[in-house]
């Protein structure tokens, strides 16, 4: 099974447990929800959460989406990412896994 992923605060994956989709912030703001394939993870969490101890990986399954999904790059280089265009159902994250940095706060 081919999974994209997703880094998110717990507290906002436990909302979406109660409600039955997941949501993120860029979603109303740029139209979409970023995610990365598994090569990508490690480098997007160093980049963008270092440091944070309050988060966990959704391991989505992209057959079980009703939204689109597109590989992207909208920041520039040649780099995809894949982008998921809509709320993301509970019943398509197949996996939820702890997500802590280590002791110097990056990711491995």
């Amino acid at each position: 099974m081919n999974r994209i992923f997703h880094i998110a605060p717990l507290a906002e994956w436990t909302r979406a447990q109660d409600q039955g989709w997941y949501t993120a912030d860029s979603l109303p703001s740029e139209g979409f929800i970023h995610c990365s394939e598994e090569h990508q993870v490690v480098r997007v969490a160093n980049q963008r959460f270092r440091g944070r101890k309050d988060l966990v990986l959704l391991h989505i399954d992209p057959a079980r989406l009703d939204t689109e999904v597109r590989y992207e790059n909208l920041e520039g280089g040649s780099e995809l990412f894949p982008h998921i265009y809509g709320p993301v159902p509970v019943s398509s994250v197949v996996l939820v896994t702890p997500f802590q940095p280590g002791a110097n706060g990056t990711f491995d």
